[in-house]
């Protein structure tokens, strides 16, 4: 049986609690445990086996250990297919998630100032070889005249439901600025993230410790460049 992390702590004591919000229900469009985990941090919602076909990922597991040259009926494979469909399950879990829903939350602090998490961990699949690539996402926003802001650990969880799904690190980026400009409507956003890339690692150049730097910004944070150098001195600083 597989064993899940605790829910991470709330961020911020002034944030909304993440136990009262986004109920899963079971039932037609219910998300399944896994991806429920992602929006609200528990082990909610329904069985995986209804969202995610394990059976075929276990035939496909099976075939390519054949096709590589190895027997898949000795005694450290025979459970691998089933192991692996079900990683694979929860690596690709924010394929499931709607990544607006971790985002609808907000309350007036009367703050228009910058605020940025720094440091959230990133671990996502790139989509060319389905190899890991890991590091740390730095982001930020200015919250618009309406002065409202979101939990901290909202902007962690879009990180991770966009994570969890085959990507870029190129298109990660963006997206998560992007939502965040739809979701808060702030005066500018800046995302900035730091990856070492197992398919470089592991395979082809093979060149380990390499990182790959991408960054986004929107709004006041593409036209000021005062705002811009304030937010990239507090990331650098890290």
């Amino acid at each position: 049986m597989s064993t899940y992390p605790d829910p991470p702590p709330h961020a911020s004591s002034t944030e909304p609690g993440d136990d009262d919000e986004f109920p899963i229900t079971l039932g037609d469009g219910a998300l399944d445990h896994l991806a429920a985990r992602l929006v609200n941090g528990r082990l909610t919602g329904g069985p995986v086996e209804k969202a995610v076909d394990l059976a075929r990922i276990e035939n496909a597991v099976r075939e390519i250990l054949i096709a590589v040259g190895e027997n898949p009926d000795r005694e450290g494979l025979q459970r691998t297919p089933a192991r692996v469909a079900r990683a694979y399950a929860e690596l690709f879990a924010g394929l499931r998630v709607e990544p607006a829903s971790v985002v609808t939350s907000t309350f007036e602090a009367g703050h228009e100032e910058l605020i940025l998490v720094r440091d959230i961990e990133v671990i996502s699949l790139c989509e060319h070889h389905l190899l890991p690539f890991h590091g740390k996402a730095h982001i930020g926003y200015i919250p618009g005249a309406h002065g409202r802001i979101t939990g901290l650990s909202k902007l962690a969880r879009l990180v991770e439901v966009y994570a969890r799904r085959p990507q870029v690190q190129e298109r990660l980026t963006t997206q998560v600025v992007d939502l965040l400009m739809k979701q808060l409507d702030p005066r500018g956003v800046i995302a900035v993230l730091e990856c070492e890339h197992m398919c470089m690692a592991m395979r082809g150049i093979q060149k380990a410790g390499s990182r790959t730097v991408t960054s986004a910004v929107r709004g006041v944070f593409e036209t000021d460049a005062k705002s811009r150098a304030e937010a990239m001195s507090l990331i650098i600083g890290s």
